[in-house]
């Protein structure tokens, strides 16, 4: 009996995420990362190799960012936004070999799907790898994210020490004081030891 391979439903869509449709991610599940998320990250000395994949990488928030740094960045999302050099790709259900090879991947994951974008980069990274997701603190609880706890713990979680923004559907000029408490995930393939907490 031959592996399945799905069919057009997204992951999410099968697990019953009520607003995951098959197909296509919905607008409203898309909150761009303020860029200077992405700049406190970095300048903070976080890792993260040259090579990188942003696999939900929206109008390209993140990705502008990396690029003005220096990292060579392949960019793709469920949905054309408008990021520059982008391609079309669902990272949770093309089941082929990872297109940009052996990279880092970072990203800020639809939230109804974030636990399975953990695991669809956990699987496609190399041993050694950087996995980074801006997700909120909250994802720290929950049983059905324990389990992943107990095999893969993140490396440490950079925890933004005052409240910050993600822009529904990309507009910042609509948005206010942060009410979310967001941090950024760091998990290394192959760690398996304890987790720090870091603050940004």
């Amino acid at each position: 009996m031959e592996d399945w391979t799905g069919n057009n439903r997204t992951l999410g869509a099968t697990l019953g995420a009520s607003n995951h449709a098959a197909g296509e991610r919905p607008r409203e599940d898309y909150y761009a990362t303020h860029p200077d998320m992405v700049r406190d990250l970095l300048n903070a000395g976080a890792p993260l190799r040259e090579r990188v994949w942003e696999p939900a990488c929206g109008a390209g928030h993140i990705v502008n960012v990396l690029r003005a740094r220096g990292y060579e960045v392949y960019a793709t999302d469920i949905v054309d936004r408008g990021c520059p050099d982008s391609q079309l790709w669902d990272f949770l259900w093309e089941f082929e070999c990872n297109p940009a090879g052996d990279v880092d991947i970072i990203t800020n994951p639809p939230y109804a799907t974030a636990l399975e974008f953990v695991q669809r980069a956990l699987a496609y990274v190399q041993p050694g790898a950087n996995v980074w997701m801006l997700l909120r603190l909250q994802f720290l609880e929950g049983k059905a994210r324990r389990h992943l706890y107990d095999v893969a713990p993140p490396a440490d979680v950079w925890v933004f020490s005052e409240r910050r923004t993600c822009a529904k559907n990309g507009d910042f000029s609509k948005t206010e004081g942060g009410a979310i408490a967001y941090a950024w995930f760091h998990w290394i393939k192959g760690h398996s030891e304890n987790c720090t907490i870091k603050w940004l």
